[in-house]
């Protein structure tokens, strides 16, 4: 069915995105990470799984230069056939910060699917990356927009957070809780860096609400912290859930292939949430967009919008 036969005010719809984002810090991990990726594919052809290669926190130091390097020889391998390979990069207060960037637009430009910037502060770092990465992409002669992933790891962040969700370079704002605790000095115990603690905090959940509202707000996708029991693969789809219906984050970072399919199934919509979406909205469109009855339940535009947004959400076609 074509869209533009809806009313208008039900076609608006948030960015879709991969729900799992998998984090690799070496060869040996992104290349097992790129054979990962192909294992979720979406019916519309894209994988399921974005992978994102790491220059910051998951790299050792003093290989800066030689990891730069590997990284962008993995993302012109033949393995990055999807193209949905991004790159962590170090803070913006890092001295490797700006090699990072000219290394990897100049190298591979055409092929980073996005760029993630952890302790992220304010927007004037943001408008300094933004140059920075125009500057490298015309020196390149390459004529696109990388798309900006800001990891939210310090309070100046959360005080900051309207102007960085409306910045229009920024996809995605993704909460770093370790880091974000670890800022506190202690004022917070470390039990809340995995579950229950992370989501019956009051303060973690307070920032948790922020974060997803704001990106909510400005048409972003909110990204969920990493669950760090990775041999508790199960553990990562209860925090996806939760994350998911409790917060409205969209998408999950994965430390481990096992939490992979679990957050996926956490993230998405359920088959009787998109088939129970599919019948309210084709019995709306045989009425006209009028209210409708549905198992009991009354239905109208309200509800539509929402039936309409996650069946985006999914992927899925719309309506046949």
């Amino acid at each position: 069915m074509n869209t533009d036969s809806l009313p208008l005010d039900i076609t608006h719809t948030l960015p879709r995105c991969a729900p799992c984002e998998h984090i690799s810090g070496n060869e040996k991990f992104a290349r097992k990470a790129f054979a990962l990726q192909e294992r979720f594919i979406h019916p519309d052809g894209t994988s399921l799984v974005d992978i994102t290669l790491d220059l910051e926190d998951g790299a050792p130091v003093g290989n800066e230069e030689a990891l730069r390097k590997t990284f962008v020889s993995l993302l012109n391998a033949p393995e990055n056939r999807l193209q949905q390979a991004g790159v962590r990069v170090h803070a913006p207060t890092s001295s490797h910060c700006e090699k990072d960037l000219e290394a990897l637009i100049q190298g591979a430009g055409a092929r980073i699917a996005y760029i993630t910037i952890p302790k992220v502060t304010s927007a004037k770092e943001i408008r300094w990356i933004e140059g920075v990465i125009s500057h490298h992409l015309s020196r390149a002669g390459v004529n696109r927009n990388i798309p900006l992933h800001l990891l939210i790891e310090t309070p100046d962040a959360i005080k900051n957070i309207e102007e960085l969700a409306q910045l229009p370079s920024v996809r995605s704002l993704d909460f770093g809780l370790m880091d974000f605790i670890s800022h506190l000095g202690g004022a917070i115990s470390a039990d809340c860096m995995r579950s229950p603690g992370q989501f019956n905090h009051p303060l973690l959940r307070n920032v948790k609400e922020t974060i997803a509202l704001a990106a909510l707000r400005h048409n972003k996708i909110a990204n969920h912290n990493v669950t760090v029991e990775f041999r508790k693969p199960e553990q990562a789809y209860h925090d996806a859930f939760k994350a998911r219906h409790d917060f409205g984050f969209l998408r999950m970072w994965s430390i481990h292939p096992e939490q992979v399919p679990h957050i996926i199934r956490g993230i998405m919509p359920s088959a009787d949430e998109i088939r129970e979406a599919h019948e309210i909205l084709t019995t709306a469109r045989n009425a006209n967009w009028g209210p409708i009855e549905h198992n009991g339940r009354l239905h109208d535009r309200a509800s539509f919008r929402y039936y309409w947004g996650l069946l985006h959400q999914s992927g899925i076609k719309l309506l046949d």
